[in-house]
This record gives C-alpha cells, sequence and structure tokens, in this order.
C-alpha cells in the first residue's frame, strides 16, 4: 500500500465520524463548545462586546498600572537625582542603572508606605468586603494620594504647574468671566468647592517633580563643577595641555565623596524632602 494512502486514511475516517457526530450533537442540544464561554451569538450580543471592552479596558489599564503607581509616588525624584548625582562624579556606568533603579524602588517603597496602608484601609479593603461600592472606593482611595501629590507641589511652590493644565481644560472654565474658577482644592471637597482634576493634577505633579529634582542635582552637581576648574587650572598652569583633567579629577572626586559619606547624605537629603510632606 502506498504509504501516503496509509497517512490520509486515518484522517479521512476521522473526518467522517466527525461529520455522523455533529448533525447527532445538533439534534441532542448537545454544545460544542466548553461550558460558561458561549457562542457566537453571544459573543455578538450587546451584552457580550460589552463585556468584551470592559476586559480589554481592563487589560489596558493594567498593562499602564506601573507607570502610573510610580509617576505618582516619589520615584520620579529620587532616580534623577541618582542619575545626576552618578553624572556629575563622572563615573560613567557606574553604579549601574538597575542598582539605581533598586536604590529608588526601595526608598519609594519606604516613604510611600504610608499613602498606600492608608489607601488600603479606606478603600481596598472596605470594597473587598463589599462595604463600599465602586465610586466611592476611587473617591475613598485617590485620597491619600491627591494629598501626597498636593504636599509636594504646594512645598515646592509649584501651583502654577497646576493652573497651567487647568487653563487647557474647557471644562474648567469659568463661562461668565472666561478664567479658571477661584475655588480649587486638591482633595476633600466642601460644598461650592471644586476639586482638581486628576487630568491636570497628574501631569502638574510631574513637572513639579521634575523641576525639585534638579534643582537637588544642581545643588550635587556644584563642588564637582568647581573641582573639576580647580584640577583644570593646576594641570594648565603646570604646562600639561594634553592630560585630560578628568583622569586627574575622577580619584579626587571619589575621594571627597567617599571622606564626607557622600551616598548616606544624599539619601538623606531625599528621605527629608519628603518626610514633612507624607
Amino acid at each position: 500500500m502506498n504509504p501516503l494512502l496509509r497517512k490520509l486514511v486515518p484522517l479521512a475516517i476521522v473526518a467522517c465520524l466527525q461529520a455522523i457526530a455533529m448533525p447527532a450533537f445538533a439534534q441532542s442540544g448537545i454544545s460544542l463548545l466548553p461550558e460558561g464561554i458561549g457562542g457566537p451569538e453571544e459573543w455578538t450580543s450587546p451584552e457580550g462586546i460589552s463585556s468584551t471592552l470592559k476586559v480589554m479596558l481592563l487589560l489596558t489599564v493594567l498593562s499602564l498600572a506601573p507607570a502610573v503607581l510610580l509617576m505618582t509616588t516619589s520615584f520620579m525624584r529620587i532616580l534623577i537625582v541618582m542619575g545626576l548625582l552618578r553624572q556629575a562624579l563622572g563615573t560613567q556606568q557606574l553604579p549601574p542603572s538597575q542598582v539605581l533603579t533598586s536604590i529608588a524602588l526601595f526608598m519609594t517603597a519606604l516613604l510611600m508606605t504610608p499613602v498606600w496602608t492608608e489607601v488600603y484601609e479606606e478603600a481596598i479593603k472596605p470594597y473587598s468586603e463589599k462595604q463600599i461600592g465602586l465610586d466611592e472606593a476611587w473617591q475613598l482611595g485617590t485620597k491619600p494620594v491627591r494629598e501626597f501629590m498636593f504636599h509636594q507641589i504646594r512645598k515646592t511652590h509649584n501651583d502654577s504647574d497646576v493652573h497651567l493644565f487647568l487653563k487647557y481644560m474647557q471644562s474648567e472654565i469659568d463661562p461668565e468671566t472666561g478664567e479658571l474658577y477661584d475655588n480649587y482644592v486638591y482633595f476633600d471637597p466642601k460644598e461650592g468647592d471644586r476639586e482638581v482634576p486628576l487630568q491636570a493634577l497628574l501631569p502638574a505633579f510631574m513637572l513639579s517633580e521634575l523641576k525639585t529634582a534638579f534643582l537637588i542635582g544642581f545643588q550635587i552637581y556644584l563642588p564637582f563643577v568647581i573641582l573639576d576648574i580647580v584640577v583644570a587650572s593646576v594641570t594648565i598652569s603646570m604646562g600639561m595641555l594634553m592630560l585630560p583633567p578628568v583622569l586627574i579629577s575622577l580619584p579626587f572626586k571619589l575621594l571627597l565623596f567617599v571622606l564626607v559619606d557622600g551616598w548616606r547624605l544624599v539619601v538623606e537629603m531625599l528621605l527629608e524632602s519628603f518626610q514633612v510632606l507624607v
């Protein structure tokens, strides 16, 4: 018998058996789909499409959750300052980016624990126990985060950043005067108050953190720049024009940084910049 026919005969037998079984299943009302999945009619119904969109939206939110979580915490300021410190030292890729990111993550967890604990106690736990609804859980859960971001913006005097983004939200413009409303609050709105929308608060907080991180980075950069200038002046006065000043200043930078316990000072400065605000 031809080898090709040997392979095709079993496939033909299986196909025939399936063709015979399909009408029997249809007559008996037995569904070939797994239980709970439904069929094409259910998938294309308005309720099915709505459920599908909800699942897609949930997956999108979950994929963006890490970025949103980090951008509403102290992570950005800490990581930028650490990166500027590495550039000021002139050590190229040392410490590695993974090390700096890990330090920033652990410091963020330390600083944000009170905020996250309040979110869990006030919103997540009651919602999981079905004591409150989703809308109320959202309001209670965003309040501690709003309060944290408000303190960072207010203490660094960057309230103008919030107004910058509010101006581009048509719903926040008074139709009578054409100006922004003057009764904005960041959290706990009372009667007559307008709560700052998250669409404006989140980018304003990020912009404020960028400004603050660069200011702290400038303070760190300054002594190292002075040391570079001194070393460059000495090498030029000694006629060593072909010798890069960086090769001479780098050991002195590292020695100075170690002698003053620079890592502890930088970490302490960052922690204290948030201590009175959390």
